[in-house]
């Protein structure tokens, strides 16, 4: 059973989002009255067994005091690093809770249901995240613009967020991992790296991380969605 304020949400939100083309860091863009990043940490701060959100900043970041959110009581500012895996690293060293999970700060549409699943299924197994099954062909570039193979689907996932673990193995797991100059793309790759076998929770399609232009319309109107349908 899932007790109130036993996980710790993380979210590294040092990033610039160079794919946005915009004059500041995606997070911090307007959406649906307030801003991305406010969204996400919303999602996250209405469910009862999280007790804290860990925001990870650049150092010189100068938008996040400007949030209402900045002086919410349940949320703490910490400093990030280069990479994503830094900014989690450096996040989790003022972690208490024996479980966090970490979300990205550009994926505001988190459906309450898909949060339930992957923190129970977190617990269950040696960790959890959120995912969706590839349903396009997939093709295999040769690095010259041609296509050199389509790959089989069958098993082939696109990872999601949030991702839900133990506190002192991810920690270990993303510490060793940079130590060893491994490529760490999200948590779970870390802790697969440790040789963990994180599970694999199949989420909703519109838990969209927002990356270009363009994602930032179809944000708004899955948000509107959400907001019509608890009318």
């Amino acid at each position: 059973m899932i007790s109130e304020s036993s996980y710790t949400a993380v979210v590294p939100a040092a990033g610039i989002g160079s794919r946005m083309a915009a004059g500041i860091p995606k997070q911090y863009l307007p959406l649906g009255g307030s801003t991305v990043l406010e969204q996400t940490l919303a999602r996250l701060l209405n469910h009862p067994a999280i007790g804290r959100v860990i925001v990870a900043t650049a150092e010189q970041d100068p938008w996040f005091e400007r949030l209402a959110s900045a002086r919410h009581p349940r949320i703490l500012r910490v400093i990030g690093g280069r990479e994503r895996a830094d900014s989690v690293l450096n996040a989790l060293a003022h972690v208490k809770t024996d479980w966090v999970l970490v979300h990205d700060a550009a994926r505001p549409c988190l459906h309450r249901a898909d949060l339930d699943a992957v923190l129970a299924a977190g617990r269950q197994s040696q960790g959890a995240l959120l995912a969706c099954r590839v349903r396009d062909t997939m093709k295999r570039g040769d690095g010259r613009g041609a296509i050199g193979t389509s790959v089989p689907r069958d098993e082939l996932w696109h990872a999601l967020t949030p991702q839900c673990f133990a506190s002192a193995p991810l920690r270990q797991a993303l510490s060793d991992a940079l130590a060893a100059g491994c490529a760490i793309t999200d948590e779970a790759s870390a802790m697969e790296w440790a040789g963990f076998h994180p599970r694999l929770v199949e989420g909703r399609a519109d838990n969209i991380k927002i990356t270009r232009p363009e994602d930032l319309g179809l944000a708004g109107f899955f948000l509107q969605q959400m907001s019509e349908s608890k009318l």
